[in-house]
């Protein structure tokens, strides 16, 4: 199947500083992705770049291409048709991404105008039909609120509602249930499985919990050091990772059955992105780390089922029992 959307050799710097460092990924329509790994890791920053959203002293090079369309460099005009129209994006604080002096109405009917060209009351009418579709209940009476008049899931639910506005092909959640109660988190999981499965829609969830990485994505991208560490499908990832790191996120997460036992952290700390070091960034915090690791910088190859691994030893870690299904927490 023809890829949705194409990284290829992605790469950011601030002041000279490398954030992103050679990222390709594809990802086709209709699939669900999981993007994980440590903050600061350059999961958000990867889409931002893509987007167009990065500030001006960012240098950004390489490709990210949706259809026969390059997006970096692209003219900004070019870039609000795609911004919210074939590429839609759920920030991750609502209360800041939402203008707080304006009704939700308002802000919806915008969002329409820009990108489907409805006004008055045909905007008004789309409005309260996309907050019925993400669950408000009372949705006409709640297009004349204001965000703080709402509770944070409702807000969420407003904002998935923006992102659905100009029918995506896809839609990139950054982090949608933060600072949201367990009961919430997975009710706008869902809202977004579901949506995703009715439209056809491509869906990036990026997110520190893995549990509902492993329960909502088809696919998983493991990122470390503005590098992809490894990418396979969510089944054999959490079932067997191959790359120290994914496997060290995985033994990190308390279990739900069994005797409680001492959480097992990985040891040391992500790497200063101005003074990474020689060979693998995540060499120095490795447990299977050989001689080559000190002074090689690996690339991600191919390892067979659809799986590719940044890594120099050759040796498949051990499978990682007990994780696949059980998992809880925000352990990335």
């Amino acid at each position: 199947m023809a890829a949705l959307l194409s990284l290829r050799d992605l790469r950011v710097a601030f002041d000279g500083v490398a954030t992103l460092r050679g990222l390709s990924l594809d990802i086709a329509p209709g699939e669900a992705l999981g993007m994980v790994g440590e903050s600061g890791c350059g999961k958000s920053i990867t889409w931002l770049a893509a987007l167009g959203l990065l500030p001006r002293k960012a240098r950004v090079e390489g490709s990210a291409r949706i259809g026969g369309t390059e997006l970096i460099g692209a003219p900004p005009a070019l870039l609000d048709d795609i911004r919210g129209g074939r590429i839609g994006m759920i920030f991750q604080d609502p209360a800041s991404a939402l203008n707080p002096v304006l009704r939700i109405g308002r802000q919806l009917a915008e969002a329409l105008r820009l990108h489907q060209g409805l006004t008055g009351e045909a905007a008004r009418a789309e409005a309260k039909r996309l907050l019925d579709i993400v669950g408000i209940p009372d949705a006409a009476r709640r297009l004349n609120a204001y965000p703080h008049e709402l509770s944070g899931g409702q807000n969420q639910r407003v904002m998935i509602a923006m992102a659905l506005a100009g029918n995506p092909d896809l839609l990139i959640a950054d982090e949608p249930t933060t600072a949201l109660d367990a009961t919430i988190q997975v009710q706008i999981l869902d809202l977004l499985g579901q949506l995703r499965r009715e439209r056809n829609m491509a869906l990036v969830l990026i997110s520190h919990d893995l549990g509902l990485v492993a329960e909502h994505c088809d696919r998983v991208a493991v990122m470390y050091a503005g590098q992809i560490v490894e990418e396979a499908p969510s089944d054999d990832l959490f079932a067997r990772p191959l790359h120290p790191y994914a496997e060290g996120l995985l033994r990190a997460l308390p279990r739900l059955t069994g005797p409680r036992q001492p959480l097992d952290p990985i040891p040391g700390t992500v790497p200063d992105m101005r003074a990474l070091p020689p060979g693998c960034a995540f060499g120095p915090r490795c447990p299977r780390r050989i001689n080559a690791c000190r002074s090689t910088q690996p690339r991600l190859r191919e390892a067979g089922r659809g799986r590719r691994v940044n890594c120099l030893n050759d040796t498949a870690s051990p499978a990682a029992s007990g994780t696949s299904g059980r998992m809880t927490g925000d352990a990335a």
